[in-house]
């Protein structure tokens, strides 16, 4: 199987499903977006997340996905999650290939998030906001599929309880709201025929 095969697998995926929204009675949440970035690099699929600088007031030092509140100007969700990767990263929004959406996921500080799917450059070339982004990661998608990083707690959140999800990648820790639009993704890449040859993970 190849990447852009195994990419567009994933695109089928996502159009075959609707995406849920988040539905918490009571419960008044901002709008926000953001962008599960793929790559592919010598046959190899990855994936894209930052790190948030340690001066921001919410979710600071935490790994993320680009992307952020709904401005008046996007005329929808996409539009928001394609500005802030433009902004995050410096990847011209034209120059990202939209896969599709996952289930929109609410976070602590009050938003509800749709997460989009999209290819991107894989040349590394990136032009991080000094004021957004502490660190660019990079992760072959293997090893996000790899059961031995994934780490599982049962916790109360916006008055449920839930599982948290803390996937461990070197010194890296992805937890919270992204771990969570993790998991959804890696859910429905699971299910594309053909996957598992290109799975053995990279060490």
């Amino acid at each position: 199987m190849s990447v852009e095969a195994l990419f567009q697998g994933v695109q089928s995926r996502l159009v075959s499903r609707p995406s849920r929204d988040v539905n918490l009675p009571g419960l008044v949440l901002r709008e926000a977006a953001v962008l599960v970035p793929l790559f592919e690099r010598d046959g190899v699929p990855h994936m894209v997340f930052t790190r948030r600088p340690a001066t921001l007031r919410t979710h600071a030092n935490q790994y993320s996905f680009p992307g952020g509140g709904r401005d008046a100007e996007d005329l929808t969700p996409l539009h928001t999650a394609l500005r802030e990767t433009e902004e995050e990263l410096g990847i011209d929004r034209r120059g990202v290939r939209v896969l599709g959406m996952l289930d929109e996921v609410p976070t602590i500080s009050q938003y509800r998030v749709r997460p989009f799917v999209g290819v991107i450059p894989g040349d590394g070339q990136y032009t991080p906001s000094v004021e957004e982004v502490a660190f660019v990661l990079e992760v072959p998608l293997a090893r996000l599929m790899d059961p031995a990083i994934l780490r599982v707690e049962r916790k109360e959140v916006l008055g449920a309880e839930r599982d948290l999800y803390f996937y461990t990648y070197g010194e890296h820790v992805i937890w919270g709201a992204t771990a969570r639009i993790l998991r959804d993704f890696l859910a429905q890449v699971e299910q594309v025929p053909g996957l598992q040859s290109l799975l053995t993970p990279p060490r």
